[in-house]
């Protein structure tokens, strides 16, 4: 049994269906990438995953569990957390407040300030600025900060959403070494990512979406030599 498992979901934006029976697996400690342009469903695949939108039809399941009928604040405190496209930080909020606010669902306080410090680590740019207004940071730091925000809330599932969007492409090339590093570190992540080649370089399985729909399944490194996918996705 996958850890997280998504069978036959149908989605909807009012009448519009934007979901039209998906299913994909993730086992646990893999890297899984959804690819697919723009209005292929993969943002709504990671929303319907963390309850911030209903299937009307179909079951997600976590660890054997399903998620139908929790909220988004249940289904983050049971260990599937989401780092949504566009970070959305509390920009008003010092980073350590920020932090802080990944970690309030746990009941665990004395573990926090360490898991903070792994974060320092993982993210040095982050213990230079644990009392700047997260607003004011870079664009690559405030995604530093929304990964570090999510991992300190320990989940099980990282649900990633677009973390290269905007990035320069050096900050990129950084961003996905540090996905590796918190996959290496036991962290099973389910990525969507437009920059196709890299997230398909990391990934352990990918899906490929087209309007709504799953089209192509197979390993990463597989589907990087796939003709369909390279005339469609990598150039």
């Amino acid at each position: 049994m996958a850890l997280l498992e998504i069978d036959g979901i149908h989605v909807f934006y009012d009448k519009i269906e934007a979901l039209k029976g998906v299913s994909l697996a993730v086992e646990e400690r893999q890297i899984v990438t959804l690819v697919g342009g723009n209005g292929a469903g993969k943002s709504t695949t990671l929303r319907a995953i963390s309850g911030l939108l209903h299937p009307r039809q179909g079951e997600i399941r976590f660890d054997g569990r399903p998620l139908a009928g929790l909220g988004a604040h249940e289904i983050a405190a049971i260990g599937v957390v989401h780092v949504p496209e566009g970070r959305c930080i509390f920009g008003r909020l010092t980073v350590a407040e920020n932090l802080d606010m990944g970690a309030f669902t746990r009941r665990d306080r004395h573990a926090i300030a360490g898991d903070k410090e792994r974060m320092m680590a993982l993210f040095p740019r982050l213990r230079e600025r644990l009392k700047q207004v997260s607003g004011t940071l870079s664009g690559g730091e405030q995604q530093m900060l929304a990964a570090a925000r999510a991992l300190m809330a320990r989940p099980r599932v990282l649900l990633m959403d677009e973390p290269s969007m905007g990035l320069a492409p050096m900050l990129v090339e950084q961003v996905f070494a540090t996905i590796r590093e918190i996959n290496a570190q036991g962290m099973t992540i389910l990525l969507v990512e437009q920059n196709a080649l890299a997230a398909l370089n990391i990934a352990d399985y990918a899906y490929v979406l087209e309007s709504g729909k799953v089209a192509l399944t197979g390993r990463g490194s597989d589907l990087i030599d796939d003709e369909k996918v390279q005339h469609a996705y990598l150039g």
